[in-house]
């Protein structure tokens, strides 16, 4: 089985700026993802793709197998991520003359993961044979309890109303998707790029491991986290 693993990272932040690579723990935070899929022995190449010469540096020195420079029109603050990756993945195809069986792609955002849960994602996915497989916390609300949507008319209401469902242990599991991992079929994801597909599973993680950094309070709990763990610096 042939896969490769993509870490796509643009220059232009907005909720903390750099922050790919800011510093975490005595490296950039890019650094982190490129070391736990590194670390676990699956990829036959981890490719970087960004618009930024300091990410792409960053990468570099932290041990990407390649770099790809993405094209402006896929770094815009409204470009569909699905399309960077997929500009990744063709990338690494070309230059290592491989056609993979399976595309991971890591949020360089989500550096509490560790290398197991990019393991488990990738056998989750290999052993039912299902063209993706997204990773998520179990969520502290529920949507048929206490989630609620706001309406058109600035009223809110359950986010999943008349179900039947009285008893919390009558209903579904939920999950928070916390954008950490990302796994395909790459055949399929070419012929079709989606997140979801009707045979979508989910890869479960703890909370501790399930931040994704999209703010500055988010970069303060992930280094007191990693400070926690003991990360190396």
């Amino acid at each position: 089985m042939t896969r490769i693993c993509t870490i796509c990272a643009r220059g232009g932040s907005k909720g903390v700026r750099g922050k790919n690579v800011a510093d975490l723990a005595g490296r950039p935070m890019i650094a982190w993802s490129i070391a736990q899929a590194k670390e676990t022995g699956l990829f036959a190449a981890v490719a970087v793709d960004s618009d930024s010469d300091a990410i792409l540096a960053a990468a570099r020195d932290a041990g990407a197998d390649m770099l790809i420079r993405r094209p402006a029109a896929l770094a815009t603050d409204d470009a569909p991520k699905l399309a960077a990756i997929r500009h990744a993945l063709e990338g690494a195809m070309a230059e290592t003359g491989l056609t993979p069986e399976v595309l991971v792609d890591l949020d360089a955002t989500a550096p509490l993961r560790i290398a197991a849960d990019i393991v488990g994602a990738v056998a989750l996915l290999e052993r039912t044979g299902c063209t993706s497989v997204v990773t998520g916390a179990p969520a502290r609300r529920s949507p048929y309890f206490n989630l609620v949507e706001e309406r058109p008319d600035g009223t809110v209401g359950l986010s999943k109303p008349g179900a039947g469902i009285v008893r919390r242990q009558d209903a579904p599991r939920a999950f928070d998707m916390n954008a950490s991992i990302y796994v395909w079929n790459v055949a399929r994801f070419l012929a079709a790029p989606a997140v979801f597909y009707p045979d979508t599973r989910l890869y479960e993680m703890p909370e501790e491991r399930s931040i994704d950094v999209d703010s500055e309070l988010d970069f303060a709990i992930v280094r007191f986290l990693m400070a926690q763990r003991g990360a190396p610096s």
